[in-house]
C-alpha cells in the first residue's frame, strides 16, 4: 500500500487509517429514533449530544483511526427549518459535531492509550445537496441538472466554513452523486486553503458515479485539487468497490489515495427495511486487503456498519491493537 504524501501527513507507520462505520446505525442501536428524520443524526447535536459521544466512542474502543461527524444532513437551513433555530445557533449546532468529535477523542487517549499517544483524527461530514433534499437524491443525482455550480457552492459553503472554523483535522466530501457537484465542492474547498480534505463518490456500478458519468471522470474532478488527500467511494456495495477502482487506477494522480467505505450491501425497501442481496453483500474486512493493494489508505464502512465490524477489520489489517496510530 502506498500513501500520496498528502496524506502521509496524518499517518503512522503501520498501513491504511481505519475509518469508523455507520453513525446513525450505531445511534439507533442504542434507541435513537431516526427514521424519517429530515436532520437524521444531526438532530442529536441539538438533542442528545451524548448519544453522538457515545457513538463516537463506541467505534474509537473497535479502533477507528478517524471518527467521522453526525453533520452529514446538517446544514444552516436545515437546522433553522427544522428546529426552529435562529442562523447563529445554527452555526453553533454545525461547529458542535466537531467539538464533540474532538473531546471524545481526547477522553479516548487519556482513557484507553499510553501516555503520549496522538488523538484520532476527526473528519468533518459534508453530504450532498440530496441529502438536505431528504428524498433519496443523494443516490441519483438528479438536482444538479437544474442547479449550476455557483449554486451548489454557495449550498455547500456555510457548512464547510462551520467545520473548518471548528478544526476538524479533515473535511469529507461524503456520498456526492454528480460531476457537477464534485466541482462545485472542489473549487470551494479553494476558499479554506487551509483545509485538507477527501472527496468519495456514490457509484451505481462498478464503473459509473451515481448520474451515469463515469468514475474515471469523477476522479480526475479531484485531480484538479491540491487540498485533496483522497479520493473514492462510500455506501456502495463492498463488491463495487474493486472494480469501480480499477476502472480509474490509470488515472489517480499520484499526490491521491483511495478512500473506501461501502455500506454492508443491503437495499434499504422503505416498507420492508434493509434487504439482504447474496450478489451485493460482501465482506468488508475479507475485501479490504485487495483493496489496500489497490491504493486505499482510509478503509472503513457506511450504513449498516457497526463498531463490531470496525473492530473485524481493524483484526484484519492491524491485528487486535486499538490505539490509533494517526493524528496531528
Amino acid at each position: 500500500m502506498c500513501s500520496s504524501a498528502r496524506l502521509r501527513h496524518f499517518m503512522g507507520d503501520d498501513g491504511p487509517l481505519i475509518l469508523d462505520g455507520g453513525l446513525a446505525t450505531e445511534l439507533e442501536a442504542h434507541g435513537a429514533k431516526l427514521q424519517g428524520d429530515p436532520l437524521w443524526s444531526a438532530r442529536l447535536l441539538h438533542t442528545n449530544p451524548q448519544a453522538i459521544r457515545d457513538a463516537h466512542y463506541s467505534f474509537l474502543l473497535a479502533g477507528a483511526d478517524v471518527i467521522t461527524t453526525a453533520t452529514y444532513q446538517a446544514s444552516v437551513t436545515g437546522f433553522i427549518s427544522h428546529l426552529d433555530v435562529s442562523a447563529e445557533r445554527a452555526r453553533e449546532l454545525l461547529m458542535s459535531g466537531v467539538q464533540l468529535a474532538r473531546e471524545t477523542a481526547d477522553t479516548f487517549v487519556s482513557d484507553s492509550c499510553p501516555t503520549g499517544q496522538r488523538r484520532p483524527l476527526v473528519a468533518g461530514s459534508v453530504g450532498p445537496y440530496g441529502a438536505f433534499l431528504h428524498d433519496g437524491s443523494e443516490y441519483t443525482g438528479a438536482y444538479a441538472e437544474e442547479m449550476t455550480v455557483e449554486e451548489l457552492k454557495v449550498w455547500h459553503r456555510p457548512q464547510v466554513d462551520c467545520l473548518a472554523a471548528a478544526g476538524a483535522d479533515l473535511v469529507a466530501f461524503e456520498t456526492i452523486p454528480s460531476i457537477k457537484e464534485a466541482e462545485a465542492v472542489v473549487e470551494l474547498l479553494r476558499e479554506f486553503p487551509n483545509s485538507k480534505a477527501w472527496l468519495s463518490f456514490s457509484c451505481k456500478d462498478g464503473t459509473h458515479i451515481s448520474d451515469g458519468n463515469l468514475f474515471t471522470d469523477a476522479v480526475q474532478i479531484a485531480n484538479r485539487s491540491t487540498q485533496l488527500v483522497a479520493v473514492g467511494v462510500n455506501c456502495c456495495s463492498p463488491v463495487l468497490v474493486e472494480p469501480l477502482l480499477d476502472s480509474a487506477r490509470s488515472v489517480l494522480s499520484p499526490d491521491l489515495s483511495w478512500v473506501v467505505y461501502p455500506n454492508s450491501g443491503e437495499d434499504w425497501d422503505t416498507e420492508r427495511g434493509w434487504l439482504t442481496s447474496e450478489e451485493r453483500s460482501g465482506s468488508i474486512p475479507g475485501l479490504s486487503h485487495k483493496w489496500m493493494k489497490q491504493g486505499a489508505a482510509l478503509i472503513g464502512g457506511c450504513c449498516r456498519i457497526s463498531p463490531t465490524h470496525t473492530a473485524q477489520l481493524r483484526r484484519e489489517l492491524k491485528g487486535s491493537d486499538t490505539c490509533p496510530a494517526s493524528a496531528v
